[in-house]
């Protein structure tokens, strides 16, 4: 089944703020959470659809990338950075919990439908990373192997903190759970919230003795090598995001995200605009007057164009496919050749002598023929 637009999910118009978009999804969430309809499979899934629609939307760069894109342009970056199918409701409670004045679980009072929160520790933050790439990369795709330097789960104690197994005891103020619960009193009525506990900060547990070597924290630097897939069609200042690649959670939370920043290296002849390329050919007078064949650069080698005679200055040439593909793969963009005759700066007696008496010549005079289109308009007609 399509997934639906994400505007129509929320029932708000593209020009939405944060003030709308938090509101939209503020209604739909406690409509449709699971404590308020407790084994209702569409309930959830109405639930989860929004909370994966403010997700995107919420944030500047998924918005662009979804406006531009739609869901085909999400890749990685959909649905809480793990993808499509990735979402689960402690995502959802994790992320957007204090949104409703809790860290997760239930916070409608009476229903008791919500699971027992899973007692982990501090979720690791996020690391950034800029990754420069070729337009030959873009076009093609490509797995870079980055090393990173980040906080890893410790090695002698497995991520718990503790000496060994006897210095590890349940939490007392949370029995375990990770979180505590309190009730208080709203414009709806009672409401239970369910905070990370202040005691064990989520872990369900206290140490009497913590290891030598992280000194507790369950995490330790280290350095990685991982593996990046670029999808083809990137643009410089799009970002993607690895799941769980970031820095390691204190004792064993979960890790934070890797986000990779892409930049683009600038090409020895093209530019880019968009899924175009765009050549600038330099042709003499006598080439561009008598006609010739000449090779240009494309990003997968050299091709040969026929310059017919009495080309002008401005003249723009396509070739069609041999731009850079869209993300996702849908459709590519053509090359773009736009002439421009090059005037020699200095010239020598014979070449004046000769020009001068060219210069006369009717045949020598600018002439705009009925139907030529301007600069303007034809660029207009290639950039459409």
């Amino acid at each position: 089944m399509a997934k639906r637009d994400y505007y129509e999910v929320l029932g708000v118009d593209k020009g939405a703020d944060e003030k709308a978009l938090k509101k939209a999804y503020r209604k739909l969430a406690m409509k449709y959470h699971p404590d308020k309809n407790p084994d209702d499979k569409a309930a959830e899934e109405k639930f989860k659809e929004a909370a994966e629609a403010y997700d995107v939307l919420s944030d500047p760069n998924k918005k662009a990338r979804y406006d531009q894109f739609g869901h085909a342009g999400m890749g990685q970056q959909g649905g809480f950075s793990g993808g499509p199918g990735g979402m689960t409701m402690e995502d959802i409670m994790s992320q957007f919990g204090d949104m409703f004045g809790g860290g997760g679980g239930t916070f409608f009072g009476g229903g008791g439908g919500g699971a027992r929160r899973q007692a982990r520790g501090e979720r690791g933050s996020n690391l950034r990373i800029k990754v420069s790439l070729t337009l030959e990369e873009i076009a093609a795709g490509v797995t870079k192997r980055i090393k990173v330097k980040r906080q890893k789960t410790c090695k002698v104690c497995n991520g718990n903190g503790a000496k060994d197994a006897s210095s590890v005891s349940t939490c007392s103020t949370c029995g375990g759970a990770g979180v505590v619960r309190q009730v208080r009193s709203t414009f709806l009525g009672q409401m239970a919230t369910t905070t990370t506990c202040p005691t064990c900060s989520g872990t369900g547990t206290q140490i009497k003795s913590t290891c030598s070597n992280c000194k507790g924290e369950g995490r330790e630097y280290g350095e990685d090598t991982i593996e990046v897939n670029i999808p083809a069609g990137v643009e410089e200042g799009q970002q993607l995001s690895m799941r769980g690649k970031g820095n390691a959670g204190r004792r064993g939370g979960p890790a934070g995200d890797l986000l990779i920043n892409i930049t683009e290296k600038p090409h020895e002849f093209l530019q880019r605009d968009g899924q175009k390329l765009i050549y600038d050919l330099f042709l003499n007078f006598a080439d561009a007057a008598l006609g010739t064949s000449v090779e240009v650069p494309t990003i997968s080698g050299t091709v040969k164009i026929k310059v017919p005679p009495g080309t002008q200055s401005g003249k723009i040439f396509r070739l069609r496919g041999k731009g850079l593909p869209a993300l996702q793969g849908y459709g590519t963009g053509d090359q773009l050749i736009h002439v421009n005759l090059w005037t020699p700066k200095k010239l020598t007696k014979e070449e004046t002598e000769l020009l001068e008496r060219m210069r006369d010549m009717d045949n020598f005079k600018p002439q705009n023929e009925k139907g030529d289109k301007g600069f303007f308009e034809r660029m207009k007609e290639y950039f459409s």
